[in-house]
C-alpha cells in the first residue's frame, strides 16, 4: 500500500507503533551463500563474509538479552499486583497520604498567570492549538494534579485519549492502573523471529491491554505516565512508596502492639489478701476460690424455666486478684496495682516513623512533625533537596504530555511542526531559583573583575577567556554574542534618532480632533502675534482666533475685499475656519450633553459663535 493511500490512523501507527519499533530495530542483513559480494578481490569477499558472520552473532546476542528481559518481566508481574494492593492500603496512613498530596501539589504549582502548564513555541498557531488542547479538551489544571498523584502512588498512570481524525484529541478517560498491562517486544513478548530473515512488519512492538475487559489499545491511544527509577520493574514505573513498603508494615505492627499493650495494661487492678490462718494447704485454694466466686460469679435467671444459673464470669482485664495470707496482722488487706506506667515510651514508634519519612523523601516540617528553627534556613536547604525530587516527577509528566501534544498535532496535519514546541511546569522551590540567581551574580562579579583594568593598563584576562571559563561558553557562542551585541548597538542608535525619523505617531489624532486646533501651530502663532500687537483681549470661544470687533463699526461684506495686510485676519479666513470651530465646539457640546453637564442647545452655541465672528 502506498503512502498516499494510508489513513491517518495507519500513518499514526507507523509513527508511534505498534508496527513501529521506536527506532530499536534489530541489525539485519541478507546472508546469501550464492552471492554475498561481487568483487574480483578475494580479500574484500572474505572481509564482507566475516562482517556478516559477526552481525549474525551480535543479533543472536541481542535476541537472548531481550528474552532475558521477557523472563524478568514475567517474574515481576505477580509482585507488581501485590505491590499495587499494598499501595492501596498505604493510602490510609496519614503520613503517606499527606506525602502524596504534597507530591501532587508541589509538582503542579501555578505560575503568576494561574496556569499549571507553560507552552513555548515560535509559532503562534502551534501555541494556540496546544493551549486549546490542554486547557479546554484535557482541562489540565484539574486533571494533571490527579494524574501526578496517581503516578506517584503506583508509579504508573494510564489515560485513554479520545481521538478524532479532524479535531485531534477531544477528551480523555482515566483507566484503572492495576488492570492495564504494557507489552513490548523483548520485555513482555518472547522473541521468536528468525534473524536470518526480514523482520515481520506486523509484529506489535508496543501496545496496551485491559485484561479484565479483553481490550487492546494502540500505543498512541494510551498516555502512560511512569516514574522510571528501578530497571528491574521495566516496562513499568517505580512508585514513590516502593521504598517505604517494608517500613510501613513494620510501623503498622508496632502501632498495633502499642495499642494492645495499652489496652491490656492500662487499667488498674486490686489485690485482695484473704486471711486463711492455720488452714490446711489443700483447703486454701478452695476457700480462696469460694471467696472470689462471690465476686466473679453472676446469677443468671432463665426466663423460660425460672432456674438460677451460676455462670462463670471469666476474669476481665479490669478484674482483681485474691491472694491468701496467713499473717493476720498483714497490712493493707487490699492493695491497688497500678496500670502501665511507661505509656509515654514510644521511641520505637518514632524510630520507625523517621525511617518512613526518610523513605518518602519529604521534609518533616512539610508534614508537621518538626518545628521550623534557625529562621527557616534549615528548611530552605531541605526545600532545595526536595525540589530535585519534584523536578524528577515533573520531567516524567512532561515526557508523556509531549507525546499527547505530538499525537494531537499529527492528527491536525502539523507533521512538520511536531518538534516546534516546548512544555514546562513551574519550579516549586523559590529557594532554588534564588540560589541560582546568587550563583549568576557571583559569576558576573568575577567576570567584571577579570575584564576590568586594575590601574596598570592591563586587565587580568581577556573577555574571550573570561566568557569561556566563567560562563562556560564555546567559541561559537562567544562569536554569536559579539554579533548580537553589534546588532543591538545599531538598534540603540536607531532608537536615539526616532524623534527625527518619526515626527507624528498618530496616537493622539482622536484627542486632537476633539480638543486640538486642526490648523496647526501656524494659526496659533498668528493669533498670538495679533494679540500682542493690538493689546486687545482675545476671545475664548473662537478656537484661538481674534474675534473682537474691529474699529469703525461693522464690516461691509458686499464691497470688494481689500488685500489683507500682513498678519490681518479677514472675514474670508473667519468663514474658512468657522466650520472647524463649529465642529470642535459641537463635539465638545455633544460630550457635555452625554455627561449631563450642560443645558444649552447646539443652536444657541451657533448663535453665540455668529455674534463673536461678526457674521
Amino acid at each position: 500500500m502506498s503512502e498516499q493511500n494510508l489513513t491517518v490512523w495507519q500513518r499514526l501507527s507507523q509513527t508511534f507503533g505498534p508496527n513501529s519499533l521506536m527506532k530499536q530495530d534489530y541489525p539485519t542483513f541478507k546472508f546469501d551463500k550464492k552471492e554475498l559480494l561481487r568483487t574480483p578481490n578475494r580479500d574484500d569477499y572474505e572481509r564482507e563474509k566475516l562482517q556478516a558472520q559477526q552481525t549474525f552473532y551480535l543479533t543472536n546476542q541481542w535476541a537472548k538479552v531481550e528474552n532475558n528481559l521477557y523472563s524478568q518481566a514475567i517474574y515481576y508481574e505477580p509482585s507488581r499486583l501485590s505491590a499495587q494492593y499494598d499501595y492501596e492500603s498505604m493510602e490510609y496512613t496519614p503520613e503517606i497520604s499527606a506525602a502524596l498530596d504534597i507530591y501532587s501539589e508541589e509538582s503542579t504549582t501555578t505560575n503568576e498567570d494561574g496556569f499549571i502548564l507553560q507552552i513555548y513555541s515560535e509559532s503562534k498557531r502551534i501555541k494556540s492549538v496546544l493551549a486549546d488542547l490542554f486547557n479546554n479538551a484535557l482541562d489540565i489544571n484539574t486533571n494533571l494534579p490527579m494524574w501526578t498523584r496517581n503516578t506517584c502512588k503506583y508509579g504508573d498512570n494510564f489515560v485513554y485519549m479520545k481521538l478524532d481524525p479532524e479535531k485531534g484529541i477531544i477528551g480523555c478517560q482515566q483507566l484503572p492502573t492495576i488492570e492495564i498491562e504494557r507489552h513490548e517486544v523483548g520485555v513482555t513478548a518472547k522473541i521468536t523471529v528468525d534473524i536470518t530473515q526480514e523482520q515481520d512488519a506486523n509484529k506489535k512492538a508496543l501496545h496496551f491491554t485491559w485484561k479484565n475487559k479483553n481490550m487492546e489499545f494502540q500505543s498512541w491511544e494510551i498516555a502512560h505516565f511512569r516514574l522510571l527509577g528501578d530497571d528491574r520493574k521495566l516496562p513499568y514505573g517505580t512508585s514513590m512508596l516502593e521504598k517505604a513498603r517494608r517500613i510501613w508494615k513494620q510501623l503498622l505492627l508496632s502501632e498495633d502492639a502499642m495499642l494492645i499493650y495499652r489496652t491490656s495494661r492500662a487499667p488498674e487492678r486490686r489485690m485482695f489478701k484473704v486471711f486463711v490462718g492455720n488452714m490446711n494447704d489443700d483447703d486454701v485454694e478452695a476457700y480462696v476460690n469460694r471467696v472470689a466466686n462471690k465476686f466473679k460469679r453472676e446469677q443468671i435467671v432463665d426466663a423460660k424455666t425460672g432456674n438460677v444459673d451460676m455462670r462463670f464470669n471469666q476474669m476481665a482485664v479490669d478484674q482483681d486478684y485474691f491472694i491468701p495470707v496467713r499473717d493476720p496482722s498483714a497490712p493493707d488487706p487490699i492493695t491497688t496495682l497500678p496500670g502501665a506506667t511507661n505509656l509515654s515510651e514510644i521511641a520505637d514508634i518514632e524510630y520507625i516513623q523517621k525511617k518512613l519519612l526518610t523513605a518518602l523523601r519529604v521534609p518533616k516540617a512539610f508534614l508537621g512533625f518538626e518545628e521550623v528553627v534557625g529562621d527557616g534556613k534549615n528548611l530552605s536547604l531541605q526545600d532545595i533537596r526536595f525540589a530535585r525530587t519534584i523536578n524528577r516527577i515533573q520531567k516524567s509528566m512532561i515526557a508523556e504530555l509531549n507525546k499527547i501534544a505530538i499525537v494531537h498535532l499529527f492528527l491536525l496535519g502539523f507533521e512538520d511542526e511536531l518538534q516546534n514546541f516546548t512544555l514546562g511546569l513551574s519550579n516549586p522551590s523559590t529557594q532554588a531559583d534564588l540560589l541560582k540567581i546568587d550563583v549568576w551574580k557571583e559569576k558576573v562579579l568575577l567576570y567584571k573583575d577579570l575584564v576590568s583594568d586594575p590601574g596598570n593598563g592591563i586587565q587580568p584576562t581577556s573577555s574571550t577567556w573570561a566568557k569561556k571559563h566563567i560562563f562556560g561558553w564555546s567559541d561559537e557562542e562567544i562569536r554569536l554574542d559579539l554579533q548580537q551585541q553589534r546588532i543591538e548597538r545599531a538598534v540603540g542608535e536607531e532608537l536615539k534618532a526616532t524623534p527625527t525619523v518619526i515626527t507624528k505617531t498618530g496616537l493622539f489624532d482622536n484627542i486632537d480632533k476633539l480638543y486640538g486646533n486642526p490648523s496647526g501651530a501656524t494659526a496659533n502663532a498668528t493669533a498670538t502675534t495679533d494679540t500682542e500687537d493690538t493689546g486687545e483681549m482675545p476671545s475664548f470661544g473662537g478656537g484661538g482666533f481674534e474675534t473682537a470687533e474691529p474699529a469703525g463699526g461693522e464690516v461691509d461684506l458686499s464691497a470688494p475685499p481689500a488685500p489683507p495686510a500682513e498678519g490681518e485676519i479677514t472675514p474670508e479666513s473667519k468663514r474658512a475656519n468657522m466650520n472647524i470651530i463649529l465642529e470642535n465646539n459641537f463635539a465638545k457640546k455633544n460630550r457635555i450633553l452625554d455627561l449631563n453637564q450642560g443645558q444649552n442647545s447646539l443652536g444657541e452655541i451657533s448663535k453665540e459663535l455668529d455674534k463673536l465672528l461678526n457674521l
